[in-house]
């Protein structure tokens, strides 16, 4: 792995990291708002509530990142698949091309000189 390779893998790393990182702040702020809006709980229970809150979203956000990396692996699969069916065809297609040119050509350069 060279020197490009390994930056583009850090930048991916590091935009990863910052991706959950905001997802985790955005939801540690949304569950905090919601309890303080909660009468008669203490600080332990609401601090309960924001961690549970917090860890349930990124569990959450964790099976969608999944589905959608699966998602997306079985499509490129179906297209990498096609394209080499499409490529296999249009090979043939030259191949059966040339040939049909060759017998043409071989058949006139005999019909001329013959």
């Amino acid at each position: 792995m060279d020197a490009s390779d390994e930056a583009a893998r850090g930048l991916t790393d590091i935009e990863g990291f910052l991706f959950w990182e905001a997802h985790r702040r955005t939801a540690q702020s949304r569950a905090a708002t919601f309890a303080a809006r909660v009468a008669g709980l203490s600080e332990r229970q609401k601090a309960e509530i924001e961690r549970w809150y917090v860890e349930e979203q990124v569990r959450v956000c964790r099976m969608m990142t999944q589905h959608i990396t699966e998602h997306i692996t079985a499509v490129e699969d179906h297209h990498a698949k096609r394209c080499t069916q499409l490529r296999r065809s249009a090979y043939l297609a030259a191949t059966l091309i040339t040939v049909m040119m060759l017998g043409l050509c071989s058949t006139m350069i005999i019909a001329v000189v013959g």
